[in-house]
């Protein structure tokens, strides 16, 4: 096993796996008879097969548990044949040769045989891992999307007769999802390391909403919808700011967009105003990836005492370094022009001795011309609200007498001082539909 990791060229990422060297040092102690080192690493051995397993538990591998975690490794491997393959079709040359190489390598090591290390060692837990029965887990407790796409690469490469199926099977892969977290994931945020740098961190189980599941808004689904499609296809597209009343589905449209044009290769980076700052680092993450990025950020306004909205208008327009054209910006919020404005911005006399009051006023309203999409919604109709109570029951499997349904409706939404798409769902909640 050492010398199969050692021959590696393209993939590094697994050559230098702490869990895999680990298990390749033991194995060659054992078979040169080394059992001071054998003894001396047999806890950390150990250590690494838990690894291995907490890995399966948290993005739900099956079966194979070691194919699987190989796998998940050649999947979340950038080197450079990957990044250029993402999305598009593996060019031929030497490094594809190399690669070709390296698949040799991975086919003996998918199929390692651990019989005598266990033999040696009295221990079975390889062999184990190899024909792993997993406990069945609810979706909510793993990454659902990713182990779709692990387990159905795992199968095909363990199942690879020559190097050329398994050249396929990758050159496929990358094609389809991409290559490293980007292509193995919808949504990110942003988290803050100790030391106060940023790093990017998956969002786990995301709502599987599409634009059938928000009831009406069918003008504004349908901007939405034609301007994220023009972006996937290099045409022109806008920034985009969807505005309105609160509870009808500002939020619910993002969500559903993303899930619609995941599988052409959208991604959504979510952003919270006070991260503002860290906005050149997302940038300088995303932007030479082949992929469209939307930079997401929920029920944004600023009071009028923040600053951070001159980030937002930095990046999005006027700063030296152009946005790049694989990035767009959508925003919600519950208002029109996002920075609070006082009476004494309308007043002439009450700004507080601002020479230069027009022009401080106008930067304030500026922000929102820089989105070239403003998509409105408004709280719907009583009709709208029912046709919407209406659906969600029925999504739901409620059983109940429509006119009894409308009726316990109205009095949840005079309870609730309002008839919106959030407070049907949270209606239909209170009834306690099958999930």
């Amino acid at each position: 096993m050492k010398t199969l990791l050692a021959n590696l060229i393209i993939y590094g990422n697994i050559k230098h796996d702490k869990t895999l060297n680990t298990i390749a040092n033991i194995d060659a102690a054992a078979k040169r008879s080394d059992f001071e080192t054998v003894h001396a690493m047999i806890s950390q051995c150990y250590d690494e097969v838990h690894h291995i397993m907490e890995t399966a538990t948290t993005y739900g591998f099956t079966d194979n548990l070691w194919a699987a975690y190989i796998t998940f490794l050649l999947m979340i491997d950038e080197n450079p044949l990957a990044m250029v393959s993402e999305n598009s079709i593996m060019p031929e040359g030497t490094a594809s040769k190399f690669a070709d190489h390296d698949y040799q390598q991975l086919i003996e090591l998918l199929h390692y045989d651990f019989s005598e290390l266990e033999s040696i060692l009295s221990m079975d837990c390889f062999s184990n891992l190899q024909k792993y029965d997993a406990v069945k887990k609810h979706e909510r407790m793993y990454y659902s999307y990713i182990s779709k796409a692990v387990n159905s690469l795992k199968d095909k490469l363990v199942n690879a007769q020559t190097v050329s199926d398994f050249h396929a099977a990758v050159a496929d892969y990358y094609a389809t999802h991409g290559v490293g977290m980007f292509g193995l994931n919808k949504a990110f945020r942003i988290r803050n390391k100790p030391d106060g740098s940023p790093e990017l961190i998956p969002i786990n189980n995301l709502d599987t909403v599409n634009y059938d599941d928000l009831i009406g808004y069918e003008l504004q689904k349908q901007q939405v919808y034609d301007n994220t499609l023009a972006f996937l296809e290099g045409r022109g597209a806008n920034n985009v700011l969807l505005y309105g009343d609160a509870g009808t589905g500002k939020s619910t449209t993002i969500k559903a967009t993303l899930n619609e044009f995941y599988p052409k290769g959208l991604r959504l980076i979510e952003i919270y105003k006070h991260q503002f700052k860290d906005l050149s680092y997302v940038i300088s993450k995303i932007k030479g990836r082949n992929y469209k990025f939307i930079i997401y950020m929920d029920d944004l306004s600023f009071e009028d005492f923040e600053i951070e909205y001159k980030y937002l208008k930095a990046v999005i327009e006027g700063g030296f370094e152009t946005k790049p054209d694989n990035i767009l910006i959508y925003a919600t919020s519950n208002r029109r022009h996002l920075i609070k404005e006082s009476t004494n911005d309308r007043d002439d006399m009450g700004h507080g001795g601002d020479v230069h009051h027009s022009d401080t006023l106008e930067e304030k309203l500026s922000l929102v011309d820089r989105f070239g999409l403003n998509v409105l919604y408004t709280k719907p109709s009583v009709q709208e609200f029912q046709k919407i109570v209406i659906s969600l029951a029925r999504k739901h499997g409620i059983d109940m007498p429509e006119k009894e349904l409308l009726a316990a409706a109205n009095v949840w939404s005079v309870r609730k001082s309002g008839h919106t798409g959030r407070v049907a769902q949270q209606f239909i909640n209170s009834l306690n539909p099958k999930s």
